[in-house]
């Protein structure tokens, strides 16, 4: 027989795989009676770990959520596992780096020497997208607000400060706070939080960034969930991010023939359709937000470009090819530079 120890944290072990455990079963497995199975869940209820009898034929032990959370156990895979998404948590721009890092540190001290090993070989390093604007942090109170509304499908009050920005995203500065929304999605896009809602007032989809939001309390009453219009998130949200007619798709669209495989392509073309057409020339079907940014697109694929159509896209090739060739030029000498 295991030493008491040894044999409270195999039972732990086991109550945490299962909702339900028959405690002749649990004695069979731990090769233990009945009765010291009852007297370790005794044990186990003095340290802190909610276990209630549950009643039937067999009788039996749950583990349930108490009000403290007591000492986990964790099987390797799943140490492991914790211990990446904790390093890659810096990503998220949800407020929490510090408190990750922390818990980083209190799951591998406590890891086995082979664990600790595994993720000191495991270096993430967290590099930001370049972008214009440094993303913003976002509060983890707001983070938990928007999501327990979310969960309990209640209105939701807020204040919001808008911006400028693509189509389909909130923008209206003359709109005044506070606004009144059915939550019911909460996202990340491009490094950046978003809630998807119902703006009860606008009888209208919005995405509103998180970090411009505060929510005010008490939510309002329940609601019944809508359908998204274009059925998933996914599709949801990347279309608020498109057009400006509020179609979902591109400003902008065209189509080329590239002297390039469709291998090749598609390795760099993450919103286009790629159509073989031999073994070193297929058809690209693109969008942009204009004319001028799709065919500096295109042209970043070093090969003989073939255009489709539509005629503005020409146009835009060759504005292009003037400023290229304007910017190939030597300026003429200035009438003040030094001879």
């Amino acid at each position: 027989m295991q030493k008491t120890s040894a044999r409270l944290l195999s039972l732990l072990s086991l109550l945490q795989t299962r909702r339900d455990w028959p405690g002749a079963l649990l004695a069979e497995r731990l090769d233990i009676s009945p009765r010291t199975v009852r007297r370790d869940v005794d044990r186990l209820r003095e340290l802190g770990y909610p276990i209630v009898a549950v009643k039937g034929p067999d009788g039996g032990y749950r583990l349930e959520a108490g009000t403290e959370l007591p000492p986990l156990l964790f099987d390797d895979e799943q140490a492991v596992a914790l211990a990446v998404a904790l390093q890659i948590a810096v990503t998220a721009g949800a407020g929490i780096e510090e408190a990750a890092a922390r818990a980083l540190t209190t799951v591998r001290q406590v890891m086995p020497a082979r664990l600790r090993h595994r993720i000191d070989t495991l270096q993430v390093t967290a590099v930001e997208r370049p972008v214009n604007r440094p993303n913003p942090q976002v509060d983890s109170g707001v983070l938990m607000a928007l999501s327990a509304a979310v969960h309990a499908r209640e209105v939701l009050r807020l204040d919001y400060t808008p911006e400028t920005s693509p189509a389909g995203i909130d923008d209206d500065r003359t709109e005044p706070p506070p606004r009144r929304v059915q939550p019911h999605h909460l996202v990340t896009w491009g490094g950046r939080w978003y809630l998807i809602a119902w703006d009860l007032d606008r009888d209208d989809w919005r995405t509103f960034r998180v970090d411009r939001i505060t929510p005010r309390t008490p939510t309002g009453p329940r609601f019944a969930p809508r359908e998204l219009p274009q059925g998933d998130v996914a599709t949801f949200v990347a279309s608020r991010f498109r057009g400006s007619d509020g179609s979902g798709d591109w400003p902008c669209r065209g189509e080329v023939i590239l002297d390039l495989p469709a291998a090749v392509v598609t390795r760099y073309t993450r919103d286009g359709v790629v159509e073989e057409l031999g073994p070193n020339r297929c058809r690209l079907v693109l969008g942009s937000w204009s004319w001028p940014g799709l065919a500096a697109a295109i042209g970043r694929f070093d090969a003989d470009i073939e255009v489709v159509g539509p005629a503005e896209l020409k146009d835009a090739f060759a504005h292009l090819a003037r400023r290229y060739a304007n910017a190939a030029t030597d300026p003429p000498p200035s009438r003040h530079s030094a001879p």
